[in-house]
């Protein structure tokens, strides 16, 4: 059975739970939940960046997402590892859904070998070197005229750096951030950035936020291509190319910074996916 394509996020996981997607998440078990809370500081800047994620495995796949802090606890990897992943998707935190989604998407279309996929190897080396290899990879799905104004959902300085390369003039987003590492103002108000971007970078982190939908509204309403950059839900944005999302650089767990080896991620486009 061919999968509906979603509008929403919520619509996805429905589908999901009627089976369309080819997996049975009342006959699936998470086989172990588990978070990491982690912090990042990269050389010649000054932002610390703070992150917590939550995750699913279901046989060889993992699903993922950031959330705030206080969201949830560290009593969840107890409370749902072994749980069925229809009564995850139904009932629990809204983190914990966006993973569990996730890792039934991705198990079901595996990255590896997934013919609509272009793996991007992140070379060995420091975490400056690898961010700045990520953020490259990520700018490289952008196709703007120079000039263009980029909303940028979600600030990474090197992301700035990568979008100033390619000619885009970036419009700072954060919920957490103030300024840029060369002291550009963020604002915290997604829809002012909307309004005026010719096109939008945005994390993965507005699937475990909740403002994806409407980031995905405002996009498809305006005309503008949305680029999504996920280690959070990157199989949930998968779903959504080429009905609101033009492109994604999917970076499945274990992520890049958790690593100093190569490790790939899997750019997508639209245009060049069945």
């Amino acid at each position: 059975m061919t999968a509906p394509h979603p509008a929403t996020v919520d619509g996805l996981m429905a589908s999901v739970l009627d089976g369309a997607h080819g997996v049975d998440p009342a006959g699936s078990v998470a086989t172990s939940v588990f978070w990491l809370h982690h912090g990042t500081r990269l050389a010649g800047g000054d932002t610390t960046y703070l992150n917590q994620y939550v995750l699913v495995r279901l046989r060889g796949a993992f699903g993922a997402c950031a959330f705030e802090p206080g969201e949830i606890d560290a009593a969840v990897c107890k409370d749902a590892s072994g749980a069925p992943l229809d009564v995850l998707l139904r009932e629990a935190p809204r983190p914990l859904r966006i993973a569990a989604l996730d890792v039934v998407l991705a198990d079901a279309r595996p990255y590896e070998g997934d013919p609509g996929a272009e793996p991007v190897t992140l070379p060995a080396g420091t975490p400056e070197v690898r961010a700045r290899a990520r953020d490259a990879a990520v700018a490289g799905l952008l196709d703007v005229p120079r000039g263009a104004r980029v909303g940028l959902i979600g600030v990474v300085n090197p992301l700035v750096a990568a979008i100033r390369e390619r000619g885009g003039v970036p419009l700072p987003c954060d919920f957490n951030l103030r300024t840029t590492q060369w002291g550009d103002a963020v604002t915290d108000d997604m829809e002012e950035v909307l309004d005026v971007a010719e096109a939008v970078v945005a994390t993965g982190m507005t699937l475990g936020n909740g403002t994806f939908d409407t980031l995905l509204a405002r996009c498809r309403a305006r005309g503008i291509p949305l680029t999504v950059y996920a280690q959070s839900g990157s199989a949930v944005a998968r779903a959504f190319l080429g009905v609101g999302v033009s492109a994604l650089s999917a970076e499945p767990f274990p992520f890049s910074q958790f690593s100093a080896g190569p490790t790939t991620l899997y750019r997508y486009r639209a245009d060049r996916t069945s």
